[in-house]
């Protein structure tokens, strides 16, 4: 695998349970800064879209 250019949200500095994001060419990464060493979820770009499009609408609100 090619070497990932981690980020996150930049409220998460300080923080240590935040989400990861690393953006390519071809796919969009997620993982957890809690377990950064499991196989980090692999989207497209548009099932990445479609997340934060869900995220925004509050769709996966508890």
């Amino acid at each position: 695998m090619q070497q990932l250019n981690w980020v996150k949200p930049a409220i998460c500095e300080e923080g240590n349970s935040c989400p990861e994001v690393a953006i390519t060419e071809d796919s969009v990464y997620v993982r957890s800064t809690l377990h950064p060493g499991v196989p980090a979820t692999q989207l497209t770009h548009q099932e990445w879209r479609d997340l934060m499009d869900g995220i925004s609408k509050g769709e996966f609100a508890v």
